[in-house]
């Protein structure tokens, strides 16, 4: 079974990730995967624009997780999506240095719900699961998981409101 661990960038993915890893699952990091399929440089966005589809296409499925922001592109068996509360994710990118434009386009994103989304027309609601990681830890987060594949806690989305954050940005 091959488990995406999907979100807007900042939300803990690499952090969920390493957790998995601790706990010897064979973790997939995406970053590592599409050097081949970087097509150029958004240097407006600061961003490389990958041949999504190609790269999808291509991969080879693994039996583990796959980790990264484009996960919910791959023809995964679940889906997990962590989401966090928009000003904290503001305010976390920031600190990692990200541009203001790139930091405000991310927390937008988070707000209307994009990899939530994508996420639900690629995979069908019954193998997602969407957890707001706001204020848990990554050992809690991959508990969660971990019980998700192991049918304990059932598929769950679109309980993560945070449209407030859109009328605040105003």
């Amino acid at each position: 079974m091959m488990c995406g661990i999907t979100g807007t960038p900042g939300t803990g993915k690499s952090s969920a990730a390493d957790e998995l890893a601790l706990r010897g699952y064979n973790v997939v990091r995406l970053t590592e995967t599409i050097k081949d399929y970087v097509v150029g440089e958004d240097r407006e966005r600061d961003s490389r624009i990958i041949d999504e589809d190609r790269w999808a296409r291509e991969f080879i499925p693994v039996e583990g997780f796959v980790e990264g922001h484009l996960a919910h592109l791959l023809p995964c068996d679940r889906v997990v999506i962590l989401r966090c509360r928009p000003d904290i994710l503001l305010a976390r990118l920031r600190s990692r240095g990200y541009r203001e434009e790139k930091s405000r386009e991310n927390a937008e994103a988070e707000a209307l719900d994009v990899c939530l989304i994508e996420t639900l027309e690629r995979h069908g609601p019954e193998h997602v699961l969407e957890l707001d990681v706001t204020e848990i830890s990554p050992v809690k987060v991959v508990d969660l998981i971990e019980d998700f594949l192991r049918g304990r806690i059932p598929p769950t989305h679109g309980r993560i409101d945070w449209s407030d954050y859109l009328l605040e940005a105003v």
